[in-house]
């Protein structure tokens, strides 16, 4: 059996309001069950109303999921298809091995927009509850590049609360990710493959959802003034600084020359790897190279 969508799913995949979606019913144009005084759709009845809106066809664009970019190595065509499924839920990437890739804030976002979706009583994890768990997370370069760009984090949570409305009943368990935001994770990876980066970070998560672009959390952030070119421009410039800033760790003084170096005296340090050596070594006791006296 199909799973069965509510009236504000529906509303958050076609980015419109829910009197929208109940006008459709009534001018039978959206077929729907009626369910305990509830509206409840089928996957497949939405993607034949959709078929019926067509006016045109053109080809993805060129770096988008759709395109091929997902499809640029094993992980990005794993996840593709992995978020295709039905139930995919935060706590499916959270737990899951194979999302090894996203880091520990990241996926502390995940976790934290379904904490989000329970407080508003929905029953589906959508692009704003996405936002709010970057917020919630607090951390991290998205955070950085939003406070750089002038954005007060507690006007985006305002503005959420405006424009979503709370549900009525206490939703337990797993929630799963909208078709929105399945897209917005998938960007995100995307995003990483472009900054040729490793790993999924909360960086990648913002971009992903600026790129999406027709979201809930894409309209709060461009109504506050973030575009996705300007945050791009931020998130690169606080990953050069970040490179810039780390410093090469100093490697322990091997075991054999511990005992040459007395507390206080003086010491070359080697130009390669940063090792402590005593002063009369002539080469480097961790690597090797030569050591030149200062």
């Amino acid at each position: 059996m199909e799973r069965l969508l509510t009236t504000e799913e529906i509303a958050e995949y076609l980015r419109v309001d829910v009197v929208t979606i109940r006008r459709l019913i009534n001018r039978n144009e959206l077929p729907a069950y009626r369910i305990g005084g509830e509206y409840r759709f089928t996957e497949s009845d939405l993607e034949n109303y959709l078929q019926r809106q067509r006016v045109g066809v053109k080809s993805a664009e060129p770096g988008s999921p759709l395109s091929g970019t997902i499809e640029a190595g094993p992980f990005f065509e794993w996840i593709h298809k992995v978020l295709q499924g039905k139930q995919t839920s935060p706590s499916d990437v959270v737990k899951s091995d194979r999302f090894d890739r996203f880091t520990d804030q990241a996926r502390r976002v995940l976790k934290l927009s379904q904490d989000e979706a329970q407080r508003f009583k929905h029953n589906y994890v959508g692009t704003e509850h996405l936002l709010l768990g970057l917020i919630d997370e607090g951390e991290g370069t998205a955070i950085q590049a939003l406070n750089n760009l002038g954005v007060e984090l507690a006007k985006i949570r305002a503005n959420i609360e405006i424009i979503v409305s709370h549900g009525d009943r206490v939703v337990l368990g797993d929630i799963g990710l909208t078709p929105r935001a399945k897209k917005v994770i998938e960007l995100a990876v995307d995003e990483a493959r472009r900054l040729d980066h490793h790993y999924i970070g909360t960086e990648h998560l913002l971009l992903g959802l600026l790129r999406e672009g027709e979201g809930i959390a894409a309209g709060v952030l461009e109504s506050l003034g973030v575009t996705l070119e300007h945050a791009r421009t931020e998130v690169q410039q606080l990953l050069s600084k970040h490179a810039e800033n780390e410093t090469i760790p100093v490697p322990p003084v091997p075991s054999e020359a511990t005992s040459l170096l007395s507390e206080g005296a003086p010491e070359l340090i080697c130009s390669s790897c940063n090792a402590h050596s005593p002063v009369y070594f002539h080469y480097c006791f961790n690597c090797g190279q030569p050591l030149k006296p200062e």
